[in-house]
């Protein structure tokens, strides 16, 4: 394994082989019995130097029964670190993520990309979300781009902000320091469950608005405001980082300098929103991916700059050297290895430290 002399960690990913499950690879319909961690999956996400990654997992969309979904992909995941012990660590705590380097690991963090599971009133939302810590979950994104029962996504037309239930969540959150995650969530979601959070809370995987005007990606006043209260913003690797669903590698430069310059070098890493293992047929992959996105329009999850023509996915910013390279250029554009390696890693496991202990 390849490793940088400082952790990089991913704060959404994925570990899996996408070739392995040729029906589903790409499709965020899928669910984790359809992801294949496979010896592959694990030694490209060790090839490509990665300490950590939080991996999503439980009820994101769909019309499977939320809480019991949630608790099997839990099993699931439980299931892949108990057949990969020297391989992979269940990070709970900043501390593991310092040991899955020194170990030579890959440090899996639970989190989940919608909150719906927490339940519906005060009993559930309690009882749940203290079974889900104590399962080692670390990360609740509140709303995927849908609204829900806590608030809207960022495709939600309403912008309403957070609901009274919303905010009752973001309170057990932090009761049971969970990372509060916001992204996908709508403008006002953002602000307003930022302002709530006695802890400070994440955008785990964002672009910047500034830069392409695309409701996925945050306004300056979210990044701003989530930096301030000592939060952190991670940048993906996506196509809503460029305004014709083309990104490159020189985009997720871009964004990530104007995260940094709007929030400081403190506050800044990367959640590319992809694995390490790259897709190997683009062109029986292209074929699928118009229904793909057809299917996600139809559950009415899709998100504003997602057609048949865009990969979910940076083409020149992928596999086992995508890190390296995004080092690479991070250096070219003048940036020092101290900052580099806060953006790699560093900030994200210091937001830890300050949310998990």
């Amino acid at each position: 394994m390849t490793r940088t002399g400082y952790p990089i960690v991913n704060a959404l990913g994925a570990l899996e082989n996408p070739n392995a499950a040729a029906e589903t690879a790409g499709s965020l319909l899928q669910s984790s019995d359809d992801m294949v961690v496979d010896a592959r999956a694990i030694a490209d996400a060790k090839a490509s130097g990665m300490t950590a990654v939080n991996i999503t997992l439980g009820y994101t969309l769909g019309d499977l029964p939320a809480y019991e979904h949630t608790l099997h992909e839990l099993d699931v995941w439980d299931a892949h670190l108990a057949a990969h012990p020297e391989d992979l660590l269940h990070v709970r705590s900043a501390a593991d993520i310092r040991a899955a380097h020194e170990q030579d690991r890959v440090g899996i963090i639970y989190g989940f990309q919608n909150a719906v599971a927490v339940g519906t009133d005060a009993r559930s939302l309690a009882e749940r979300t203290a079974l889900f810590a104590e399962r080692g979950v670390r990360v609740i994104q509140l709303t995927y781009n849908q609204a829900n029962h806590l608030g809207d996504g960022s495709m939600a037309a309403g912008n309403r902000g957070l609901t009274d239930f919303g905010r009752q969540a973001v309170e057990a959150l932090n009761e049971h320091r969970i990372m509060v995650d916001l992204s996908h969530s709508g403008e006002n979601t953002c602000l307003e469950a930022t302002r709530t959070s006695i802890a400070p809370v994440s955008i785990n995987h964002t672009g910047c608005r500034a830069l392409t005007d695309l409701p996925r990606n945050k306004t300056d006043e979210e990044l701003r405001l989530v930096a301030e209260r000592g939060g952190f913003v991670g940048i993906y690797f996506m196509p809503f980082l460029n305004p014709t669903g083309h990104a490159t590698a020189d985009d997720v430069v871009a964004h990530i300098r104007h995260a940094v310059d709007v929030c400081g070098e403190d506050s800044v890493g990367i959640g590319t929103d992809g694995s390490a293992t790259p897709i190997d047929d683009l062109d029986a992959y292209r074929e699928k991916l118009a229904e793909h996105v057809a299917e996600r329009a139809r559950a009415g999850v899709g998100a504003a700059g997602e057609r048949a023509d865009t990969y979910p996915f940076v083409e020149d910013l992928r596999g086992v050297d995508q890190f390296r390279k995004l080092i690479g250029l991070l250096e070219a554009s003048g940036y020092r290895e101290e900052r580099i390696a806060k953006i790699m890693g560093g900030n994200f496991i210091a937001y830890a430290e300050r949310i998990w202990g």
